[in-house]
């Protein structure tokens, strides 16, 4: 193991370009890296929320909110399809994972069942086979998510709340979000320099569900704000507070949008265009064209933020929502609109901010604390073993360093302060691959063996313990990247890439460098055996 062989050089060579050419970005400044050609790498080291300040969420998915909003479509599902046939239902009860819809006419069952089957044969947005329709006794009808379906609800949701709000935070254009899904139902944000919390609570806690309904116009809003509402409509405040009552049934809803922007209407006041795919311009297009005179209302989170009569059927699939919007508005909902709707509601469990100051402070403390470490083991090394050996242990911690910051620069990894300590770490397990092996050559050289041969013993015998204890670093780091959350994955990572790097560097260095020497000086005592 200890000839000087020419892929050990070329390795090693390699390994110290590898490390200047992606680490050299974090001592540019913002200027000098924009100014690179577009070919060289220009990330750095992304400081987490506890260096550079910042903003940190804790959101709880409000499962049973989405299940009832659920449920209640289901019910206005089926009014709506016996409806359309002209089957008049007596009563609809909703219960843990469905309705059960009472006909007034026994007689209509086979055509009711024949219609509602449709709401499981996947014709329309959310009607997929995830839902059963069963016949219970004369005169009702079981309609209900699959146990399937009710068991994925939660997961799916927490899920896609997730991939919104980064959508959502993108728009913002905070750099390097940290977003990780914690136990069943909670989701941890980590916005480093996002500095206004409130501001980023409004953004991501916002349902943001558009849907386009009608008018009542047919019954009366005074009796319906009596406590008398029609079982088909439901009042709704508008954006001034307003009530106005609306149908339930959903023409189209956001599922179906594919683009919102910022634009201005026909007086050049600020409006709000947007498009629907081919499923929603049928849809909006059919609609338009069957209630042509009547007003419909366009509602976001529960709000009327429009109610336009309708002139013409508007087939296009595009179209404009007017408003008295300031451009901050519009811009704030076509960000809300583009990021997609919240599957359910979010609902902020812990809120807390890092300023920049404290960042900068903790920053100091741990560029001090890696300073004062990487001193005081170079100082051991070398008076430990010498200036050869010591000295050749501390160009393997060079290249260590080099490497661990390559890695994270290339990869986008966030260091945090328990990441230094991953770092402090990640030096000490380095030179204590040295330690090992210039023991087992000591104790070689000492029992009477030849300079080559002890050389040659001391990475043999001591590669298994280094491996051995490598592993077991491993092991340990990625069990805490998997079940942590926040600064214990940021030690983790550190501790993982330094496991890797560690291993290349302190071997490769001790074993290119001292066949270097084995064949220059040719020795004829060992200088650490005395």
């Amino acid at each position: 193991m200890i000839h000087l062989s020419r892929w050990k050089v070329i390795l090693l060579a390699l390994s110290f370009a590898f490390g200047l050419f992606f680490a050299y970005p974090n001592v540019l400044t913002a200027e000098q890296k924009a100014a690179l050609p577009g070919w060289l790498p220009k990330s750095g080291v992304n400081l987490g929320l506890d260096l550079q300040g910042g903003s940190y969420l804790l959101l709880e998915v409000d499962v049973p909110a989405m299940r009832e909003k659920r449920l209640t479509n289901l019910g206005e599902d089926a009014r709506t399809v016996l409806g359309e046939v002209g089957i008049e239902i007596s009563g609809i009860v909703q219960d843990g994972s469905g309705v059960t819809v009472t006909l007034a006419d026994p007689a209509t069952m086979d055509r009711a069942l024949e219609a509602m089957r449709v709401l499981t044969s996947g014709g329309g947005a959310g009607t997929v086979a995830d839902r059963t329709v069963q016949r219970q006794g004369q005169d009702r009808i079981r309609y209900a998510f699959t146990d399937a379906a009710m068991n994925s609800m939660a997961s799916d949701a927490v899920s896609q709340s997730i991939e919104v709000v980064r959508r959502r935070i993108d728009s913002l254009g905070t750099r390097e979000p940290s977003i990780t899904r914690q136990g069943a139902d909670r989701i941890v944000i980590q916005a480093p320099g996002e500095s206004d919390p409130a501001a980023l609570e409004r953004i991501i806690g916002r349902t943001a569900q558009l849907t386009f309904q009608m008018v009542d116009v047919e019954n009366s809003l005074e009796e319906a704000l009596a406590g008398f509402p029609p079982p088909d409509s439901e009042v709704i405040p508008d954006a001034s507070g307003a009530p106005m009552l609306v149908k339930k049934r959903i023409l189209v809803s956001g599922e179906n949008l594919t683009k919102a922007e910022v634009t201005t209407d026909q007086n050049r006041q600020t409006a709000i265009g947007f498009r629907f795919d081919g499923a929603g311009a049928q849809r909006f297009g059919e609609a338009t064209a069957q209630n042509i005179g009547k007003p419909f209302a366009i509602i976001l989170d529960g709000v009327v933020i429009s109610a336009p009569n309708i002139k013409s059927a508007i087939t296009g699939g595009s179209g404009i929502i007017e408003g008295s919007f300031t451009i901050e508005e519009a811009s704030e909902m076509v960000n809300l609109l583009n990021g997609g709707a919240l599957p359910a509601p979010l609902k902020v469990e812990e809120r807390r901010t890092v300023t920049a100051e404290l960042g900068a402070d903790a920053v100091a403390a741990g560029a001090l604390s890696t300073a004062i470490g990487a001193v005081i083991i170079v100082v051991f090394m070398l008076l430990a073993y010498g200036f050869l050996f010591g000295g050749i242990s501390v160009i393997g911690l060079v290249l260590n360093g080099l490497l661990i910051i390559a890695a994270m620069s290339m990869t986008g990894a966030a260091l945090t302060l328990p990441g230094i300590a991953g770092l402090v770490l990640t030096f000490a397990v380095a030179v204590d691959a040295n330690v090992l092996i210039y023991e087992r050559m000591r104790d070689e050289a000492r029992a009477g063996r030849s300079v080559i041969a002890s050389l040659d013993a001391g990475f043999n015998k001591a590669m298994g313990t280094i491996v051995d204890a490598n592993l077991t670093t491993l092991v340990a780091a990625l069990i805490m990247f998997i079940f942590g959350a926040g600064p214990v994955r940021g030690f983790a990572w550190t501790l993982t890439i330094g496991v890797f790097t560690s291993m290349l560097s302190a071997v490769l260095v001790a074993q290119v460098g001292l066949a270097w020497w084995l064949k220059l000086a040719k020795p004829k005592k060992l200088p650490i055996a005395e």
